[in-house]
Parts: structure tokens; sequence; C-alpha cells
């Protein structure tokens, strides 16, 4: 893949708070990552790990009451945290786009996709209708939509769900932009369609230099497609490092856990292994390590909240007693069964 020394996009201590009446929601709270040209990062967790709220906060779209309260959010090199709305509304679209798992959130029920794939071009280019026009059919080909000349006619209503995400990436994929933050935007797709946007997607970063973050809780689709991994628990990241590391040699108990849920890693018949407990609330978090509650290595030093440590090379833990090497790993083979 490509590569520079720049990276597209560095979050660094990244805090995204929502101030309810009922107190201070601390969804995403000092969180560091960067994607460079032609990479993809995957951002994994459980649901109410902040993964989608910190997806939100790089494009500029967390309304009241919340909002980024710490750290930046540097587009090559341009803190744009706190950016003004009419610098955020260029740069979306055009230089950072974002896929919604709801197509429904990019798509207008009463204007025809041909229109709205036309706008979203000439929105950020001098160029004409004709010329929109065809880069807006080829952006359907592109995805895998049969006919595409025929259905860039139709309204959103008339394509089933899954033809409504393909054409909602399309979109994203118009102006090919530098970076693409995708809410699992796989999700509601059938496992073959899935397969060919995730080609598409590594070919787009590839061949354009494309800088990506898949969002997403699941590991099998994170193991074929991203170089890097994140995974967050409780608004922060707890383990940060190449993919293959990471699922061959977790160290964070919780990735660990992640990891043994996979339904492939259990015996025929056997009861699904599971993390036990719920996520805490993020309105009151357990003093110390968030994840004590949970965790089965839990110790005396887990009353201490933990900082950022490499227990292994270039890798990223948050945790007083990491899982070593070896220790109950799983190959990624398995991880993508």
């Amino acid at each position: 893949m490509a590569n520079s020394d720049v990276p597209t996009l560095e979050v660094r201590n990244l805090q995204t708070h929502f101030f309810t009446r009922a107190g201070v929601v601390k969804a995403v709270d000092d969180v560091s990552f960067s994607v460079r040209p032609g990479e993809v990062l995957g951002l994994v967790g459980e649901s109410g790990s902040g993964k989608t709220v910190t997806g939100f906060s790089i494009l500029g779209l967390v309304d009241e009451p919340g909002r980024v309260v710490g750290g930046e959010i540097l587009y090559k090199g341009e803190n744009i945290a706190n950016a003004s709305d009419e610098r955020m509304r260029r740069l979306r679209g055009n230089n950072i786009a974002m896929i919604f798992q709801d197509p429904m959130m990019t798509l207008n029920p009463v204007l025809r996709v041909d229109t709205q794939m036309i706008e979203a071009i000439q929105a950020h280019e001098n160029v004409s209708r004709n010329e929109a026009w065809e880069r807006s059919r080829a952006a359907l080909e592109q995805v895998g939509i049969p006919a595409a000349e025929e259905r860039l006619k139709s309204y959103p209503h008339q394509f089933s769900g899954g033809m409504r995400q393909r054409v909602a990436i399309a979109i994203a994929l118009l102006n090919k932009p530098d970076l693409i933050v995708a809410d699992e935007p796989t999700t509601a797709l059938d496992v073959t369609i899935q397969g060919q946007i995730l080609y598409e997607v590594q070919k787009l970063c590839e061949e354009t230099g494309t800088a990506m973050i898949w969002i997403t809780h699941d590991l099998s689709v994170v193991a074929g497609l991203a170089d890097e991994i994140c995974v967050m628990y409780a608004g922060r990241v707890v383990e940060h490092g190449t993919v293959n590391d990471v699922l061959d040699n977790p160290a964070h108990p919780y990735t660990l856990g992640l990891i043994n849920s996979v339904p492939s890693r259990n015996r025929r018949g056997e009861p699904l292994a599971q993390i036990p407990g719920m996520t805490p609330s993020l309105l009151n978090l357990p003093k110390g390590c968030p994840f004590k509650t949970r965790c089965p290595r839990v110790g005396p030093d887990c009353e201490i909240e933990p900082a950022i440590t490499h227990p292994v090379t270039a890798r990223d833990v948050r945790c007083h007693y990491p899982v070593t090497a070896g220790e109950a790993a799983a190959p990624t083979s398995e991880v993508t069964a």
C-alpha cells in the first residue's frame, strides 16, 4: 500500500464529552491514533465504546449537548478539532468523507439518485453536468450496481436496503477523498456483496492513496481489510498495533475476550464464549480501570487508572496486567474463518 511520513489524519488525545442533565458523558476520552495515505485503520469495540463518536468528531458532526473539549484532530497537519462550520463544509465530501451505517443519513428520499450524486460533485468541482453524470454512473458500477445508467434515474425508496448502502458508498467515493471514515457500512449487506465492497475499498486505497478509518465490531472484516487496529473500550483506546500482531497475540484482556467471542473459536455444541457483564455506564465509570469489573486478570493495581505502556514491541496497551505472548492467543486464520 502507499505510505508517507506525513499522516493524512492524526488524532491526539481527543476528548469528546456530552453534557447532560444527569452528568458528563465522556464518550471519547484521550484517544490517539494516526492513518497515512493508502492505509486502513480498524476501529473496533462493543457498542458504546466510543467508535462512532470518534468518527463524528473527526467530521465535525457532534451536536449539542456534545462537543470536542480537548485534544487535536490534525488533517494533513491542520488542526480541525474546532474548525469553523464553513471550513468543515469545504472539507466534508471533498477531502474527508463519511459512510454512515444507515444509508438514509446520506440519501435524500425525495431526490433522484442522479440529482444527489451530481450535486455532490458540483458542490466541490467546477465540472459540467454531463461529466458529473458520467462519474456518477462509473461510481455506481464500481460498487457493483447493475444497469447503473437506469438506476441513476431511481429514487432511494426504489432500492433495497443493501442497494441503498451501495449508493451511499458510491457517493463517498465520488470525489476520491483523502480520508474516508466508514461507520460499519457493510453490516446490512449479505456476505457476497460485503466481500465485493471490501475489495473495492482496498483497491481504492491502494490506487489513489485514500486513507480509511473502518469502524466495526466485526473482527473478521478488520482481519482481512485493515493495516492497523485500535481496540476501544469505554471511550479509550486500550490496544493499538498492526492488525496481525494484535489478532495473533493480543496483549489486552479485552482484546483477547473479543477474539475468543468469535463463533468460529467455539467447539460445536458448546455455549458461545462471551465477555461477562456489561460495558459500564460512561456517566458512572468505576474508579481505576473501567474494564476491571469484567476482567479475569484483575489485580490490586487495577484500582489505579492504567496508562499506555508498551509491553510488546510497536504496541500501545492500556493495562496493568497485559496478556503475555502465547497466552491463549488466537491465530488470525481462526478470526477470519
